[in-house]
């Protein structure tokens, strides 16, 4: 089997359970590197199609991404002796043939070359809290407030941040220039100039061709929603910006 090098990343994010929801296609895992096979499965209706005509006379030994390669049995033949009845033919080699499939990637799909697999998948999880509603204190589908949603996000992979977003600001990942923000990051603002300290916490969901910056958050308005880092309230109340999940 082929060493993949993200291999080792895919068995841990399966090893946090049942909980996480990988949502990725089988073909964007295989352009990332981060789709593994048994070596003994058939992976497309192609191969299971070569694999079934091959299985009446052959056995497979390995699937080769598009080629399926079968060792076929030799006929059962009569055995035959030369010189006496203690020096018996050997029966006929066995032959190894190669059927080729096809199963070419999609031509519409176009992976993100620096996007981080992990990241990908914090933010898919987040994702399904949009349109939750706002309640302070909250870290559940039934309410929850800015750090509650992160906090919840991150505790579905078995993660645990500090509660508050003034304490994740302070000691989970490292601080990053705006400029540097990729998805997953964490944003910080500070909604109460008043008290000068950190009060909330946003997710980046997605950085745009253009430079846009989008976050997911829980406003007290809106609840859980999806915000930019271009409306003026934001880029006026931003404060930092921390990098949690590393490459």
């Amino acid at each position: 089997m082929r060493n993949l090098q993200s291999l080792p990343l895919l068995l841990l994010l399966l090893s946090f359970g049942a909980k996480a929801q990988i949502v990725t296609s089988k073909k964007e895992a295989q352009q990332k590197g981060t789709y593994a096979y048994n070596e003994t499965a058939v992976n497309s209706p192609a191969q299971a199609i070569a694999a079934q005509k091959a299985a009446a006379t052959s056995q497979v030994l390995f699937l080769d991404n598009d080629v399926v390669v079968v060792d076929e049995q030799p006929a059962k033949v009569k055995e035959k002796t030369k010189g006496g009845p203690n020096k018996p033919v050997a029966p006929a080699a066995k032959k190894k043939k190669r059927l080729v499939v096809n199963d070419a990637p999609d031509p519409d799909f176009v992976p993100s070359p620096t996007e981080n697999y992990f990241a990908a998948q914090i933010v898919n999880n987040a994702m399904q809290f949009e349109g939750v509603r706002y309640r302070g204190g909250g870290t559940t589908p039934a309410g929850m407030d800015c750090s509650g949603m992160v906090y919840a996000t991150f505790q579905i992979f078995d993660i645990t941040l500090p509660r508050s977003s003034a304490d994740m600001a302070a000691t989970a990942g490292r601080e990053i220039d705006l400029k540097e923000v990729k998805k997953g990051d964490l944003l910080f603002f500070d909604n109460n100039p008043g008290r000068r300290r950190i009060n909330h916490v946003g997710l980046v969901t997605e950085v745009t061709d253009d430079g846009e910056v989008k976050f997911i958050h829980s406003s007290t308005s809106h609840g859980v929603m999806v915000s930019s880092m271009s409306e003026p309230y934001n880029s006026r109340t931003f404060v930092q910006a921390n990098r949690v999940i590393e490459e």
